[in-house]
This record gives structure tokens, C-alpha cells and sequence, in this order.
């Protein structure tokens, strides 16, 4: 007869506690930190990933209950990522220094889960692929991404399946380019905040969620300037400069778009 499934045995806590191995030597007291949070920041990625997947089968259902509280777990998650900065910034540069040419060409850049993120909440760019070898997890998990509907164009269904009239090529756009504006989308959406109070909240749950993922962005943009300045980041990229190209960019233009007509 097998024993009971405990804690550890569920969670796979022998195999977990492994996955923590510093490179430098002696090792260094802080690059442990710095591996948790990012190993952390991946879990959370995969959950946030678990969770977009079930958030556009309930828009594709219609069940807006569900719609509004998978969106609010996501903006916890969201909101817990930030914090996570908090923790990382107690890192100063010298103690980053102290370990940092361990990562050799390592970089978040890598980390195909963010850039799957990217691609369901509608920032689609091909060559994101670029970065992964051909037959890596990675490069096949960003190009099934690449196919699949955003966020976004679930969204549009369920206001198609509300009855309002979504032009047909913003219906079935091709998948692998990245949200636009859209002056017959805004329109809607005008109306729809005017008259509509089953889809406005879930507009402006999407507001919060394209807010939370920009102050997430800030937030890494700051904490990359305090702990190195405009250093090149590690694997080649420019570091800073790079990430704060990336600020202000709205997943859901139309829904910015509107407010000044509202």
C-alpha cells in the first residue's frame, strides 16, 4: 500500500528546492535573491498566462461574472509583481556587480513566457521569435501564440455576440499583427459606456489591466536605471534605453482613445 501524498510530495518541494544554484563563487550573498524573484516572476508568468487562457474562453462564452473576476485575480498577480521590484531594489548596484558577470549572455530578454504575455494581450511581433532557436520550447510556444487570437479580439467577439456590428476585417484580422486603433471600434465603445452596463465594467476592468502591465513595465524601467544606469544590459541588450522605449504603450488604444469623447 503507497503512502499518503503530503506537502512536500504535492507541491514537489525536493525537486523545487533544487532549482536555486548560484554561479558565483564562494557564492555570493545576494545572487540567491536575484534567482528566487526571477524564478518567482516565471511562476507568476505561467500563472498569468493559465489565467488569459480561461479569460478568453469566458469572453468567447459570454460569461461576464467569470470575465470580471478571472481580470481581477490577473490585476492581484499583476499588483504583486510590482511589489516583487520592492524586494529586488534592496539589491545596490555594487552587490548586483558582485555576481553579475555570472549570467554571461543571460537575459530577461530570454524569457519566452513574457513575450507569450505580450503576444496574448495583443503586442504581437514576429521577430520576438528571432531570439529562440528553431525546435526550442520557446520559439514553439511563441509561434502558437503568434496564431492565436489576442485578448483583444476576444473581447470583440463577445461585443459581436452582444450585437454590435464589428466591421469583418477587425473580426477576423490576421492574427500575427499587433492591436490598432480602430475609429469604428471606438465608436462602440463610446456607445457602449454611455448605455451599455454589462460590457462597460469589463472595458474598464481591460483599462486596469493595460494600466497594471504599464506600471509594471515603469516600475522594471526604474529598477533597471538604479541598479546599473545606462550599462548595457546583460545578453547584449541596451538595458535601460531599450525598456523605456517600451513605456506608454497602450494594449487597448481604442479604450485610451475614447476618454476625451466620452
Amino acid at each position: 500500500m503507497s503512502r499518503a501524498q503530503n506537502y512536500s510530495d504535492y507541491l514537489m518541494l525536493d525537486e523545487l528546492l533544487k532549482l536555486q544554484q548560484p554561479k558565483s563563487d564562494a557564492p555570493e550573498h545576494d545572487e540567491m535573491l536575484f534567482i528566487v524573484i526571477h524564478q518567482v516572476y516565471e511562476l507568476w508568468f505561467m500563472q498569468i498566462l493559465h489565467e488569459l487562457d480561461f479569460l478568453c474562453a469566458r469572453l468567447e462564452h459570454g460569461d461576464i461574472p467569470r470575465v470580471l473576476h478571472t481580470l481581477g485575480r490577473v490585476l492581484k498577480i499583476l499588483k504583486t509583481l510590482v511589489g516583487q521590484i520592492d524586494i529586488l531594489e534592496t539589491l545596490t548596484p555594487l552587490e548586483f556587480l558582485s555576481f553579475r558577470d555570472r549570467l554571461e549572455s543571460a537575459s530577461g530578454f530570454e524569457s519566452f513566457q513574457f513575450r507569450e504575455l505580450e503576444f496574448v494581450l495583443g503586442a504581437k511581433r514576429p521577430s520576438a521569435l528571432e531570439q529562440f532557436a528553431a525546435g526550442s520550447l520557446g520559439r514553439d510556444r511563441l509561434e502558437a501564440r503568434l496564431q492565436q487570437p489576442s485578448v483583444w479580439q476576444c473581447f470583440l467577439r463577445l461585443m459581436a455576440a452582444s450585437d454590435y456590428e464589428i466591421p469583418a476585417r477587425l473580426m477576423s484580422p490576421d492574427p500575427r499583427l499587433p492591436t490598432e486603433e480602430s475609429s469604428e471600434i471606438q465608436a462602440l465603445l463610446i456607445e457602449i459606456y454611455r448605455s451599455d452596463a454589462v460590457l462597460m465594467p469589463v472595458c474598464e476592468r481591460l483599462v486596469d489591466l493595460d494600466e497594471g502591465v504599464q506600471e509594471w513595465r515603469y516600475r522594471h524601467v526604474q529598477m533597471v536605471r538604479r541598479t546599473i544606469g545606462t550599462k548595457r544590459g546583460t545578453g547584449g541588450s541596451s538595458g535601460a534605453p531599450y525598456l523605456q522605449t517600451t513605456l506608454f504603450r497602450p494594449l487597448f488604444p481604442d479604450l485610451w482613445a475614447i476618454r476625451t469623447d466620452l
